[in-house]
Order: structure tokens, then C-alpha cells, then sequence
């Protein structure tokens, strides 16, 4: 009971509190990663972690998973508990959405009407979803929470978007019975971030598995199905920092540590445009968990006075039926799509090359690719492809 008591006191506080030293917006992975790793690299000041959710702070990735599929409960995939939070004062500011930064001021004026300063602001607040009239998003755990409960009586579903989050919610729904058509516009799915090879795979998959895969238009008309799901991406949620004059577009600019272009104002995660070192010659953003907290990090030691550039390497997981779908690396701007193995066999990878080297992999059910396949990345490494697309050739005798 004093347990609850003092928790309770904790939350009251940081929704009263008027300043912090660290003011982190967004609670998803990249900032909790911030406001843990700030602790854990020392620094004794305040810090804030403010949502636009009520919700204590989640992961995403089984939102379209185990917990759209009944797997996962809604209390199983928290980051931590409330407790943890207060014990390493750690402030929660839920129910607040920013409309406003003054970075002269180092100020946000949120939709309240609340206005709190700060010493240094961490921008985290990822992505919104694109939305449909009429259509269910997976973004938050109230969008899956809506979608759930309409999907219990629901037996004809269609899903708009042939990207990831489309794709596990076919996954997951065809499992339960339910007639699922995928409408992708484009002509093969993954368009966005995958080649060929893995598209026409998880095409015959879902299809073997009962999904109706229909690419291109025009979309099957929404009115012939009892629920419908846009898994059409997100837009970043930058616009108060554009608005306060931040560098950027498609995202906020930072730079290898994570710093916009205004004094004291800072950025990680899905909404963050960097020149990644394993990615293209142009900024991009890159929407992944491994990306946010491992880009929060990099920020939260850089604020703690210990700055080091940001130089993880991307990966990326999905689970769709029995298949383990692991990528490794960015395949932007890929030149030549290099499979090894046989797609047959439900065992198989694809490397992506640019100007002759290794710059991606895509692995399905082959963990030890994924793994070995990093080393090839790293060294930059110039291989025959006859020797890359040799299954018995483990790809750590690859490398030089």
C-alpha cells in the first residue's frame, strides 16, 4: 500500500512539475532508451519522459503481433513498471501532447495549455499513422484495442498496405478464421524497403496460407467487408520543431550525435533524418526498435558528457506464421539481389549488393546469415557471387 501511495505521489509530481533539466516527448522505445540511459550514465538531473497516451510506456512490435493475435495480454510487453520509473526518478507526463517549442525560451506549450521549460529537449515522438476514413490504424495500443473488438464479429477483413505492418496483420488475422483480402497498390509487396525476392516469397506464403493478395488499383471497395485496416506507414511527427525553425522535412535533421539545428534541442527514432553509415549518400530516417534505442542512447551519452557518433548497425525483425524474418544493414540503392539457398525450402537469404559489396541482408529462418552475415557488412568485403550464393559456404569464411 505505501508502494502505491509513493507512486502515485511520483506521478502527481511530474504532472506538476513546471521544469526539467531533460524534457524527453515521446514514450516509446527511443525515449525510455533515453531517459534510461541517461541514469545510466550518470546524469543526476530531472527528467521527464511526456506521451500523448495515457498509457504506461509500451513496446509497438506485438501491437501487429501476438497481441493483435490474442498471444500477448496488454500488461506483457510494458518497457517497465511504474515503480522503475520512480525509483530512478524518472518523471511520467501522460495525457500531454506538445503543440509548440520556443527554443529561445526553452519552452513547449502543450494542447493543455501547459507550458514547461527545459535545459535540454529529446525529441522522440516517432510517427503518426496514416489513416483511412473509416479504417482501423496499428499504431498505438487504443487503435488495437478498437480493432479487436470489432474484429470478434468480424468474418471478411480488409487490410490496405503490403508493407510490414500488413503483412502481420494478415498474418495474424487469417490465423482466426477470418477471410482476409490485402490490397497493395504497387506490384509486389515490400516495395519500400525489400527486393523481389522476399516479395514474391511472402506473396505465395500468405497466399498458401489463405490470404487474397491483389496488387495494383483499383482497391477492392471497402464497403464489401465488415472491417477495414490502413497499414499505409507513418508521417513523422516533427512538425512543432519544423515549425520552430528546425532543419529538415521528411523528419527532423540531426547529426551523429543526435543534435538538431536548434541550440539544446535534440532528436532520435523514427522521426529523426541522419546521414546513417551504413545507409545511402542522403540523409534518411529508419523506422526500427533497434534504430530508436540504440540512437537514443547514443543522444543520452552525448548529454550525460560522454559523446560518441552514432554508428549502429541497422536490423529489423518480423514474425509472420512460422517464418523468423531477420534484416540486417540497409538496402537502399541496392544494384544486384543475390539469393542463397533455395525459397522452396522456407530457408533462405538475400544479400543486397551496391557497387560490389554487401550492404543488406535478408534472412528468412536463417539465423546463422543474419549473424554472419554482419561481418560482411562491416569489412565492406568484395565477394564472387557464386561464392556468396553457395549455402554450403558459411558466410564468416567470406570475409576478409
Amino acid at each position: 500500500m505505501r508502494r502505491r501511495r509513493d507512486r502515485q505521489r511520483h506521478h502527481r509530481r511530474g504532472a506538476q512539475l513546471s521544469r526539467f533539466d531533460v524534457l524527453i516527448i515521446g514514450t516509446g522505445h527511443a525515449g525510455v532508451a533515453a531517459a534510461i540511459h541517461l541514469r545510466q550514465a550518470g546524469f543526476a538531473g530531472s527528467v521527464a519522459l511526456l506521451g500523448e497516451e495515457t498509457e504506461l510506456p509500451y513496446e509497438r512490435p506485438p501491437l501487429s503481433k501476438d497481441y493483435l493475435a490474442g498471444a500477448k495480454a496488454r500488461d506483457d510487453f510494458r518497457f517497465r513498471s511504474a515503480d522503475f520509473y520512480a525509483e530512478r526518478g524518472i518523471e511520467l507526463i501522460p495525457g500531454e501532447r506538445v503543440k509548440t517549442v520556443d527554443p529561445e525560451a526553452r519552452s513547449v506549450r502543450c494542447a493543455s495549455g501547459r507550458t514547461i521549460t527545459f535545459g535540454e529537449l529529446v525529441w522522440t515522438a516517432g510517427g503518426r499513422a496514416r489513416r483511412l476514413p473509416g479504417a482501423h490504424a496499428i499504431r498505438t495500443l487504443a487503435d488495437v484495442d478498437a480493432l479487436k473488438d470489432e474484429l470478434a464479429s468480424a468474418s471478411r477483413v480488409l487490410i490496405v498496405g503490403g508493407g510490414w505492418i500488413g503483412l502481420e496483420a494478415a498474418a495474424a488475422i487469417v490465423k482466426q478464421g477470418k477471410k482476409v483480402v490485402l490490397a497493395e497498390r504497387e506490384e509486389r509487396l515490400l516495395a519500400r524497403c525489400s527486393g523481389r525476392a522476399l516479395s514474391d516469397f511472402l506473396a505465395a506464403r500468405h497466399r498458401a496460407e489463405g490470404v487474397d493478395i491483389r496488387f495494383g488499383g483499383p482497391s477492392p471497395d471497402p464497403a464489401d467487408f465488415d472491417l477495414v485496416i490502413a497499414g499505409i506507414g507513418i508521417e513523422p511527427e516533427a512538425g512543432p520543431l519544423l515549425a520552430a525553425g528546425a532543419e529538415g522535412g521528411d523528419g527532423v535533421a540531426v547529426d551523429e550525435l543526435g543534435r538538431t539545428s536548434l541550440p539544446h534541442v535534440w532528436a532520435a527514432g523514427d522521426v529523426a533524418l541522419h546521414c546513417n553509415p551504413f545507409g545511402p549518400d542522403r540523409p534518411i530516417r529508419v523506422e526500427s526498435v533497434q534504430h530508436a534505442t540504440d540512437q537514443a542512447a547514443c543522444l543520452a551519452k552525448a548529454i550525460a558528457g560522454d559523446p560518441r557518433p552514432y554508428a549502429a548497425m541497422p536490423w529489423f525483425w518480423s514474425n509472420q506464421f512460422d517464418l523468423k524474418l531477420q534484416t540486417v544493414g540497409l538496402s537502399h540503392d541496392h544494384d544486384e539481389e543475390l539469393v542463397r539457398g533455395d525459397p522452396a525450402s522456407g530457408r533462405f537469404s538475400i544479400l543486397y549488393r551496391r557497387a560490389g559489396k554487401v550492404i543488406a541482408l535478408d534472412c528468412v529462418n536463417m539465423v546463422r546469415d543474419y549473424v554472419q552475415g554482419r561481418l560482411l557488412i562491416e569489412r565492406g568485403t568484395r565477394v564472387a557471387p557464386d561464392r556468396l550464393t553457395d549455402p554450403d559456404l558459411p558466410l564468416k569464411t567470406l570475409v576478409d
